[in-house]
């Protein structure tokens, strides 16, 4: 099987837009339908409550007319447009859609940040994590949400073998990113957000890109928006994952990012499984 996620940082700017970025982002779009994934999960839809509109459902058919879809969107008392997940998954599969809370503190459970499809044979979790925030503000709140979703994700396991991706807004080691000695004190690298994937990799996880591809440097997922040059220069992070349960692990066949050309901010990332 094939699964692929990515942040698209807008599915309506990606679906209705006409900007140079919108257009940069229907390519990528472009691509992830080319792989023909038997799942896709996507972070940071930015929908409403209510969901998509007629037009954006028919753009969205456009890219993948074989999938169904579940979805989850920030709803009150979180802030509107924010956050949002969705699941595609090829039409006929035999899944079951559940939208867990998990007691984080503050909204974070009303923003819209995690889906699980419950397939006969394994789970298959989609998270966006949510970021620590200018000034480390969510800081606190975040280290909650850690040890709250390993062990929501480690209660799955007990049951089935899980497959969890996302953007987990951390990266875990010093070659996870290309200027480590500049941002243990930056979101995303704090010791605290590190030791919570660590945490959650202990569980009972296995972060298949490194269990691929060793600790190959230089490979990221992410490239800031505002530092013009981040992508050229390839001054990324890895901040997105796949993880399996280690007893699947074996069967791992191929993880890594997925060619999101021009663009800056997330790349798709890939997983194939046996």
């Amino acid at each position: 099987m094939k699964f692929i996620s990515w942040n698209i940082d807008s599915l309506n700017a990606a679906l209705t837009s006409t900007s140079k970025r919108a257009l940069l982002t229907r390519q990528v779009l472009k691509t992830i339908a080319a792989e023909h994934a038997d799942m896709i999960a996507i972070q940071e839809t930015k929908l409403p409550a209510t969901g998509m509109n007629k037009k954006q459902e028919c753009a969205l058919a456009e890219f993948f007319p074989d999938y169904d879809y579940a979805w989850v969107s920030s709803h009150e008392p979180a802030r509107k447009g924010y956050a949002g997940t969705m699941a595609l998954y090829k039409k006929g599969m035999d899944v079951k859609a559940d939208y867990p809370e998990i007691g984080a503190p503050t909204t974070m459970d009303a923003e819209g940040r995690m889906i699980t499809l419950e397939l006969p044979d394994f789970y298959f979790n989609l998270v966006y994590t949510p970021n620590a925030g200018d000034g480390l503000k969510r800081l606190s709140d975040r280290q909650v949400w850690d040890e709250k979703y390993a062990e929501y994700l480690a209660g799955l396991d007990l049951t089935k073998p899980v497959i969890s991706c996302g953007d987990y807004n951390v990266a875990h080691e010093e070659i996870d990113l290309a200027h480590p000695e500049n941002n243990h004190q930056s979101a995303g690298f704090t010791d605290e957000e590190r030791e919570g994937f660590t945490n959650l990799l202990s569980k009972g996880f296995t972060d298949t890109f490194r269990y691929v591809h060793g600790d190959v440097r230089g490979v990221y997922s992410w490239w800031a928006q505002r530092i013009r040059t981040s992508k050229i220069n390839n001054s990324g992070w890895r901040i997105d994952y796949f993880l399996v349960s280690d007893r699947i692990k074996d069967r791992v066949i191929r993880s890594e990012m997925l060619d999101s050309g021009a663009r800056q901010d997330h790349a798709p990332i890939l997983l194939e499984i046996q």
